[in-house]
């Protein structure tokens, strides 16, 4: 662990939801809602995310003594959509699809396009060995093993008698 370091530190995550972000996509929503009440058209897109729909998908971090495990979800995307960096103290997930869908009905044509994109960024407590992390894709669910690179010792649960 470098000196710097504190030992510490906790999970924390980071990434683009600042208060920009998040206000941005209030309004959005708000005015969405607006239009869907009084004039009856729903808001197709939002404004605060053009031109792709940005996603925060779901993870959860185990933390099994001697390494991390992280799980995920990232729904109708294959393993060549999704790009993972690592350094000794911090892991990045990205990803980002689109799809194309063409319907002919009658004499016109429908075409629709949706682009989505995936970020997460987790601050590791601790120093880890970014040479050996290893990730599995199955079934839309990203499964990542962190090696630590000094273990932490399992602590087993002690059953306390009370008096």
């Amino acid at each position: 662990m470098k000196s710097s370091q504190s030992k510490t530190r906790e999970l924390s995550e980071t990434g683009p939801n600042n208060l920009w972000y998040d206000m941005d996509r209030l309004f959005d929503q708000f005015r969405s809602n607006f239009n869907d009440l009084f004039f009856g058209m729903p808001q197709t897109r939002s404004l605060a995310i053009e031109p792709s729909e940005f996603r925060l998908p779901l993870s959860d971090i185990y933390d099994h003594g001697d390494r991390f495990e992280m799980n995920i979800e990232l729904p109708g995307l294959s393993k060549e959509d999704v790009n993972i960096e690592v350094t000794p103290y911090d892991i990045e997930i990205s990803a980002t699809t689109s799809k194309e869908s063409d319907k002919e009905e009658k004499n016109w044509i429908h075409k629709e396009r949706s682009n989505f994109s995936y970020y997460r960024h987790f601050d590791l407590p601790e120093e880890i060995k970014s040479d050996n992390v290893e990730a599995v894709m199955n079934d839309g669910i990203l499964n990542i093993t962190i090696p630590k690179e000094h273990p932490s010792p399992e602590y087993k649960a002690k059953k306390i008698k009370i008096k």
